[in-house]
């Protein structure tokens, strides 16, 4: 069944003993820098960041791989744990007089959980607008921190059709075989450019692969986040984006 990009967006998951494994076990290291034509500037702290892998586990903490305000990920397979801190929404919005049914400090930890067959067909042609698809060029190749990387094009298309393309080079002698960190590319991303419009771009790139240096302590989430059943974060995220429409119509 092809997905939209909103629905590719939301994939950011078990049938483990159905899927192959990588046995590779390490840090994966990135340089973070600005490669578009208009500058930006990244603070010190986003200029570096690291996965760490252990077959088809993969933990990270970094701010380019952790999108809006989460601040850890675990993935364990085709399950993705996510640490998230809404607290400055919360506190900005209640600040503002609105009151929520949740009442915590919004430090919150969300799961999903996905199937294999959910990401059968991105690797299918689908030109649709609102569609994409992952073109996988394994015939061009470059070496990226002494691996291996193969070329991977993200096609996207908007609404009216045109096209948005990405291109990736990945290793797929690490991380999982469907790898939902990146969407369900095959593999572990090596390097690749982030168009953030307006002629800005951020590329991330793998300068060191460090090898055998991970324990199972290093894939512990961090403590003080709560769990909310799917319901109570679907209503918490209804009550948030009525909030932010009533102050946008003011």
């Amino acid at each position: 069944m092809k997905k939209t990009i909103l629905l590719a967006a939301a994939i950011l998951f078990a049938s483990s003993g159905l899927m192959a494994q990588n046995s590779f076990k390490g840090i994966v290291k990135y340089k973070v820098e600005s490669t578009g034509e208009v500058p930006v500037d990244l603070p010190e702290e986003v200029r570096s960041a690291e996965i760490k892998v252990s077959g088809n586990d993969m933990f990270t903490k970094s701010a380019i791989f952790c999108s809006g305000m989460t601040e850890a990920v675990l993935v364990q397979n085709l399950t993705s744990t996510s640490c998230m801190n809404l607290g400055m929404y919360l506190n900005y919005f209640r600040g503002q007089g609105f009151d929520f049914t949740y009442q915590g400090d919004g430090k919150i930890m969300v799961k999903s959980v996905s199937k294999e067959s959910d990401f059968d067909s991105v690797d299918i042609p689908d030109t649709e607008p609102g569609h994409f698809y992952y073109e996988y060029i394994p015939s061009e190749t470059k070496t990226i921190a002494g691996k291996t990387a193969k070329k991977m094009v993200r096609h996207v298309y908007d609404e009216e059709g045109v096209d948005h393309p990405m291109t990736m080079w990945y290793s797929d002698e690490m991380g999982p075989k469907i790898n939902i960190l990146f969407g369900g590319i095959k593999g572990m991303p090596l390097e690749c450019t982030i168009d953030a419009g307006e002629g800005r771009a951020i590329t991330y790139t793998a300068t060191e692969i460090v090898t055998g240096k991970v324990k199972e302590v290093d894939f512990l989430l961090p403590d003080g986040y709560e769990t909310l059943t799917d319901e109570e974060m679907e209503l918490l995220g209804t009550e948030l984006r009525d909030a932010q429409e009533l102050l946008s119509e003011e």
